[in-house]
């Protein structure tokens, strides 16, 4: 929704919208760090707030449990990536016409028709590469979990990446390791592929609709 409202004009539209990427152009470690303090369960600011409502009474070791751990790591990186997703999704809504929601109303559609009838099916493009892009950065991503946890604990956290990086520089396993990253790689071309195919696919059916 809040890609929605940085395509809008309003007073302070610039400023926000910087503030909206300064996520992403921040450094990955140093996010990782900044996050690895927020969860801590001793001087952490989630537990801090937790504390402050009367939620919990005891910090949550948010990074020592293995679920909790990955939920966290999950929201570290979402909040680090979505920023890049907004500006592809933010450079599809521009392309679209106004002149087309105002046509859209004129027959008497209300604010989610428009959305639902309109931008979604000429915004796919942009949805389709967002989404490949984070199936490739999912498959990438190591200094923000390696900073966090360490693939800990127990290895709930450990992605393709890390489990790569242990396998090769920790245990010397130098054929596996080259097959993972064979594995991976094919993995992602699988993923172009299928991003093709509904990249060409969307095309077609607005094309057909237009």
């Amino acid at each position: 929704m809040h890609r929605l409202i940085l395509n809008h004009a309003f007073r302070g539209r610039s400023f926000v919208r910087t503030s909206a990427i300064l996520p992403w152009a921040l450094p990955t470690a140093l996010i990782g760090l900044a996050w690895a303090w927020i969860f801590n369960d001793q001087f952490g600011v989630v537990n801090d707030i937790l504390r402050r409502l009367g939620l919990i009474e005891t910090g949550i070791n948010w990074l020592g449990e293995p679920t909790l751990a990955l939920l966290a790591v999950i929201f570290a990186d979402v909040w680090k990536t979505t920023p890049f997703i907004s500006i592809l999704l933010l450079a599809g809504l521009q392309s679209i016409s106004p002149d087309l929601y105002e046509a859209h109303a004129l027959d008497g559609a209300s604010a989610w028709q428009s959305f639902r009838r309109i931008t979604v099916p000429l915004l796919m493009p942009q949805i389709v590469i967002s989404m490949l892009f984070r199936f490739a950065q999912a498959f990438g991503i190591f200094d923000l979990i390696q900073v966090m946890t360490g693939g800990g604990p127990g290895g709930a956290t450990e992605v393709v990446s890390l489990y790569i990086y242990a396998t090769i520089m920790r245990y010397l396993d130098f054929g596996y390791g080259a097959a993972l990253v064979v594995v991976t790689f094919l993995l992602l071309v699988l993923a172009v592929a299928i991003a093709a195919f509904l990249l060409n696919r969307s095309r077609k059916h607005t094309t057909g609709v237009a």
